[in-house]
């Protein structure tokens, strides 16, 4: 992540609740740089929300950039959740039923080449005398 120019920081969930303080002073520390490089115009070693044209961009349910008014309406509680949400359930018109035994005709195939290829690592085991 580093090499894509990603920080990432580490808090033990006591030090959040406990030392929230030095949590965010912390937190701070690492984006004073990268603040101060942007007003000069230079590139950030941190993504900052927008899409700065190198590619980073919020996703739902994996990632996002919060702004300092949106943690401090969640009174500053750094939970994931309460930022990143929950991706878009994409759009399934297969019926059900149909879906169902789709998979589950799917699964017993699956099923029948794992206990294919089981028979086979124990006969192997058994040629070398490590029979199961």
């Amino acid at each position: 992540m580093e090499s894509k120019g990603i920080k990432v920081l580490r808090f033990w969930n006591n030090d959040v609740l406990q030392n929230t303080e030095s949590v965010l002073q912390q937190i701070y520390d690492a984006l004073t740089p990268a603040l101060s490089q942007r007003a000069r115009g230079l590139k950030s070693p941190l993504p900052l929300g927008e899409d700065s044209g190198e590619g980073y961009q919020d996703i739902p349910g994996f990632c996002k950039s919060a702004k300092l008014d949106e943690i401090k309406k969640h009174d500053y509680v750094l939970t994931p959740g309460r930022y990143v949400g929950a991706a878009d359930a994409e759009e399934d018109s297969e019926p059900f039923g149909e879906k169902m035994q789709r998979l589950t005709a799917a699964l017993s195939e699956q099923f029948a080449e794992s206990d294919r290829l089981e028979a086979e690592i124990k006969k192997n085991l058994a040629g070398l005398g490590y029979g199961i």
